[in-house]
């Protein structure tokens, strides 16, 4: 699993710059604190949501509006390295496959897409302060609903059944079918695969994207192929979000569900605070900072 956030990583921060430089921003002012407040609501409205359709049984309505939105989103992705006919053309030939024949490498697949250009399109569009703020909130967020009300659990559980890509899928045996999994067994059913939420890699990164883009130019910075120059804290960033990993997989060993993004959004704020004291730059940039 973590090398789905190494990837996701990756890709969002190859795709950060083209972004940026396209306005793909999602917020007109990155700097406004009320952007992460704005986008939890969104997360609050949508879950109430999706908790709905799934007591209504209407799941059809939540299929479409998902493909829509992987859809919307894989064409932001190919938009950025390709013209508009060849993106149209890739994401409706994904979207069909998805919906056709949602096997666990399609989802796999669709989902590292999704899950970079999500991460760069918000990365993008929040300055460091309101990213943290994001961070933070989603943790509380993850906290009350997987372990107060535990209505996390009983979203996760319901959207799975619609095979969307809003997961990662790592087959415990090799004749694993993603299609054939009988969801509806819950708990008592025996489950042939390890999943991992896609927020749990999107959330972190956003972070990651953030201080690519908002750190003062002149940062220490690290070579890395593929990547080129990179800043010393979003690469520590990006390293404490994978210690945060492994902290909670050694805590999922215990067999109950448990909230990722309190270990994986507090690595990576611990890994950007580090990085920034390593490099001589405040934690809350501003515009005209330099490193020491």
């Amino acid at each position: 699993m973590a090398g789905f956030i190494v990837v996701v990583q990756v890709l969002a921060l190859m795709m950060a710059s083209p972004m940026e430089a396209e306005g793909m921003q999602a917020f007109e002012n990155p700097s406004s604190v009320w952007n992460p407040v704005y986008y939890i609501i969104l997360i609050l409205a949508f879950t109430v949501f999706i908790l709905f359709v799934i007591k209504t049984d209407k799941k059809y309505l939540l299929h479409a509006i998902l493909l829509f939105a992987v859809a919307a989103t894989l064409y932001y992705v190919f938009i950025t390295f390709m013209g508009n006919i060849p993106a149209i053309l890739i994401t409706a030939a994904i979207t069909v496959i998805l919906y056709k024949f949602p096997e666990w490498y399609v989802i796999d697949i669709t989902g590292v897409l999704v899950g970079a250009g999500a991460s760069a399109i918000i990365g993008i569009s929040l300055e460091i302060l309101p990213t943290l703020i994001l961070l933070i909130l989603l943790t509380i967020y993850d906290i009350i609903s997987v372990y107060k009300t535990k209505h996390m659990i009983t979203l996760a559980e319901g959207v799975m059944e619609l095979h969307a890509p809003i997961l990662f899928v790592v087959p415990k045996r090799r004749d694993y079918s993603f299609v054939k999994q009988d969801f509806s067994a819950g708990d008592g059913g025996e489950r042939g695969a390890y999943f991992m939420g896609l927020g749990d890699a999107v959330m972190p990164t956003i972070l990651v994207v953030s201080a690519s883009v908002f750190l003062p130019a002149s940062c220490m910075t690290v070579q890395l192929p593929l990547l080129g120059v990179i800043a010393l804290p979003v690469i520590l960033a990006a390293i404490g979000t994978l210690i945060g990993y492994t902290v909670l997989m050694i805590v999922v060993m215990g067999g109950k569900p448990q909230a990722g993004l309190p270990f994986l959004n507090t690595g990576a704020i611990l890994g950007y605070v580090v990085g920034c004291v390593v490099a001589g730059i405040p934690i809350l940039p501003v515009a005209a900072a330099t490193c020491i």
